[in-house]
């Protein structure tokens, strides 16, 4: 007989906190009935504050994946050239998507370990003098190898050389969990997810809109229904949707942004750093064992893909946390797999739930062949959050 909790430590579907879950127990409700844009209307809100825009954010039932498309078929022509790096299996999936929906793709593929390749970025930019690249495609975090790219360094490559091109961002494993700032980045299209930072379980999808994204869709895009910008501009204002919301969905992110408004987003970014760091020290403790993101420029402050030690297989060492410890670590994905095995660390988390998790995955190592000294990495956390960064303490404390 199992006793206790399973341990989720994957990097989304997160825990969800159970005054979330708790506000999601409500009976079916008529999502025509007058009185709907009560709970719809403060949500487009409290996301706008969320993404830092004045602008639009959308809510489609979905995936992020379904964002993704909403922002390519809304703004782009089948044929327009886009610019886009690649450097994990999401930022694949989202070259894959483009090509797929007929976008003409320049990509530029990067060491998997590193990030959007800035300067290169703006060199083809610069020589773009006809301005034929039409979109700029940024996946802020690479949830395959835990790592984060500097989004208002792309904005600041495009202004540099002039370049009009609409910016996309490709925010799911970021948003609502570490610093972003559409507006002030000049982000013109921003995908986030519902299963990540703003803990609710997967089925629902945001997008954020720019006024220039908003006129690009006024002059073109490509044949949609589902994800029609127009649909939704007809009825969101009122609170409503073109088709079945996820009601139940939206009862607990009205409880998650509650949270989300409680912490503060400034907080809740020194939080995510904060655990993050003692996860990135407990890995540099473990003997053989390293992160998948080449240095600490790229660090993420969600995931970290922990490359295994030679000759040990990051498939057993999963197999081992799930079966015997009852835990869940995300898998490698793609080239990775079998060599990686990755720690999800956003969303309702705290000091002694990331312990419990490092602590788990020395046992689990040694048992599939490291040589990892039990207690290692551990010691090398608590000593981060007894004596780390005492400002990210004392923010994370107000």
């Amino acid at each position: 007989m199992k006793t206790g909790q399973n341990h989720l430590f994957i990097p989304g579907p997160t825990n969800v906190p159970e005054r979330v879950r708790q506000a999601m127990n409500v009976p079916m409700q008529d999502m025509r009935a007058p009185d709907f844009g009560d709970l719809t209307l403060p949500l487009f809100e409290g996301l706008k504050k969320v993404f830092k825009t004045e602008s639009r954010v959308f809510m489609y039932p979905g995936s992020g994946t379904g964002a993704w498309e909403s922002a390519i078929q809304n703004t782009l022509n089948v044929g327009d050239k886009i610019l886009i790096s690649r450097f994990g299996m999401f930022s694949h999936l989202w070259v894959d998507m483009a090509e797929r929906l007929g976008l003409d793709v320049h990509c530029i593929d990067v060491e998997w370990g590193k990030g959007v390749p800035v300067d290169e970025y703006r060199k083809v930019l610069e020589a773009d003098k006809s301005h034929q690249i039409k979109g700029v495609f940024v996946t802020q975090n690479e949830t395959a190898t835990g790592v984060t790219s500097n989004v208002a360094a792309v904005r600041e490559a495009m202004d540099a050389v002039g370049h009009p091109a609409l910016l996309y961002m490709d925010g799911v494993s970021s948003i609502a969990s570490i610093d972003f700032r559409m507006d002030e980045w000049g982000v013109d299209l921003a995908v986030a997810g519902s299963q990540k930072g703003f803990m609710l379980p997967a089925g629902l999808s945001m997008l954020g809109v720019s006024e220039k994204a908003l006129e690009a869709n006024k002059s073109g895009g490509m044949e949609r229904c589902y994800f029609s910008f127009n649909d939704m501009l007809k009825l969101n204002d009122n609170g409503y949707f073109p088709y079945t919301p996820p009601t139940q969905l939206f009862h607990g992110l009205r409880e998650s942004l509650r949270l989300i408004e409680e912490e503060g987003l400034e907080n809740i970014f020194a939080r995510h750093h904060r655990l993050a760091e003692g996860v990135r020290r407990a890995v540099a403790a473990w003997n053989g064992c390293r992160l998948c993101a080449t240095g600490p420029e790229w660090h993420s402050d969600t995931v970290s893909a922990i490359l295994a030690p030679e000759g040990v297989d990051a498939k057993d060492v999963i197999k081992i946390g799930y079966d015997k410890y009852r835990i869940s670590y995300g898998a490698g994905l793609d080239r990775l797999a079998g060599k990686v095995f990755r720690i999800g660390h956003l969303g309702d988390l705290n000091e002694g739930m990331v312990m419990a998790a490092l602590g788990i995955s020395e046992m689990a190592l040694n048992e599939a062949g490291a040589k990892v000294e039990l207690g290692s990495g551990v010691a090398a956390a608590q000593d981060w959050f007894l004596n780390g960064d005492s400002a990210a303490v004392s923010l994370a404390a107000q």
